[in-house]
């Protein structure tokens, strides 16, 4: 799996934007003191999300970051998508060159592993990512299931 830190610190920062962007722009720093990220890696990676669509900028005195579109719209899998990151369980990155230039034995599975998470990431949405921490921040310990809104995902494992 190449889901690395870069995925995860966006999806975290896009949170935390989320979460405290309600009276005005949420800063860089601010993002990197709550969540221990550096900021310059912080703004490398809003550079991204500015340039998907995800955020906006705002300048000036007071200025930050906000969320661009209705939290409802944006998916965990569009935050990875956005800063570049690859959600590929192969060793190949899908061109089925990964043993002796052909198809390994094993890349059909690997392959449906990649749509399935794929699936799932996108039918994770921040407005969820939103509730449940906010839930969490109220001291209720029940979560809430993460799980794929598409139910032909969960009949293909019982057939």
């Amino acid at each position: 799996m190449r889901l690395t830190t870069k995925g995860r610190f966006a999806v975290t920062a896009m949170l935390d934007l989320a979460l405290n962007e309600a009276d005005k722009p949420v800063t860089l720093a601010g993002i990197s003191e709550r969540q221990a990220i550096s900021l310059s890696y912080l703004e490398q990676l809003f550079s991204r999300l500015r340039r998907q669509g995800l955020v906006t900028s705002v300048r000036g005195p007071g200025g930050g970051y906000r969320v661009a579109k209705s939290h409802n719209e944006i998916s965990v899998s569009n935050i990875i998508t956005a800063v570049d990151e690859l959600i590929d369980a192969t060793q190949c990155g899908g061109k089925e060159d990964c043993h002796d230039e052909g198809r390994c034995m094993t890349h059909d599975l690997w392959a449906s592993l990649n749509n399935r998470i794929l699936d799932y990431l996108s039918g994770v949405t921040l407005a969820e990512l939103v509730e449940n921490q906010r839930q969490n921040d109220i001291g209720n310990v029940s979560q809430i299931n993460f799980l794929p809104r598409k139910t032909s995902v969960c009949e293909d494992v019982t057939a």
